[in-house]
C-alpha cells in the first residue's frame, strides 16, 4: 500500500522521475549502464535527504523506483536519449492487456498503432483500472484500448514485464488493438 503524498512530495517525485529517466545530466548525475546511480549521489545532487527520498519512493503509486542496496534507479519509462539496459528478459503476457490515452488520441493510434515516440517502449497495463489511471494523467476524456498479446506473441512481438508490473514493448500495430471504452 502506498502512502498518500504531500504536494512538495510530489513535485520532489516527478523531479526524481525526470532526472532518472530523462535528464540525468540536469542533477549533475551519471547512470550505469543499467539505470543506477547510487542513492547517496542522488541525495547530494537533488539536495535532499534519505528520509525524504524514502517517502516519496514508499508513497509513488506506481512503484517507479526501484532500490537495490545503496542504488536507486527508474523501473521504466526511460527515454531514448537515455541509454539504459534494465536487463528485463522477454515474458510471456497475459493474453489481453490494456492502454489508456487521452481519447482525442484514438485516430491517428488506430491509423497508425501505438509507438514509444520519445520514450524506449510503449507501457501496457494489466487491468483497465490501471489503464485509466495512467490515461488520466493527461485528460478526463479517456479512452482504454485492448491489445491482442497473445495474437501479438503469436506473430513475434517482444514483451517485458518491469519490476513494477507494467508490461513492454516496442510498439503495437494497428490490427492488434480494439477500442475497449
Amino acid at each position: 500500500m502506498t502512502l498518500p503524498l504531500t504536494q512538495e512530495q510530489v513535485r520532489l517525485s516527478r523531479r526524481i522521475s525526470m532526472v532518472l529517466r530523462h535528464r540525468p545530466e540536469s542533477a549533475g548525475i551519471t547512470l550505469d549502464s543499467n539505470g543506477w546511480v547510487p542513492i547517496d549521489t542522488l541525495l547530494a545532487a537533488l539536495h535532499i535527504t534519505r528520509a525524504e527520498l524514502d517517502l516519496v519512493v514508499a508513497g509513488n503509486d506506481k512503484s517507479r523506483f526501484a532500490i537495490e542496496a545503496d542504488r536507486i534507479r527508474a523501473s521504466q519509462g526511460h527515454s531514448r536519449r537515455v541509454n539504459v539496459d534494465l536487463g528485463l528478459a522477454p515474458a510471456t503476457p497475459p493474453a489481453r492487456l490494456f492502454h489508456g490515452t487521452p481519447r482525442a488520441n484514438i485516430p491517428p493510434i488506430m491509423r497508425e498503432g501505438l509507438r514509444p515516440r520519445t520514450r524506449r517502449h510503449v507501457h501496457l497495463s494489466p487491468d483497465t483500472d490501471t489503464a485509466t489511471r495512467v490515461g488520466t494523467r493527461r485528460s478526463t476524456d479517456v479512452a482504454i484500448l485492448r491489445v491482442d498479446t497473445s495474437a501479438m506473441s503469436a506473430a513475434g512481438h517482444l514483451f517485458y514485464r518491469s519490476a513494477n508490473g507494467v508490461w513492454l514493448t516496442d510498439g503495437v500495430p494497428p490490427a492488434y488493438l480494439r477500442l475497449f471504452t
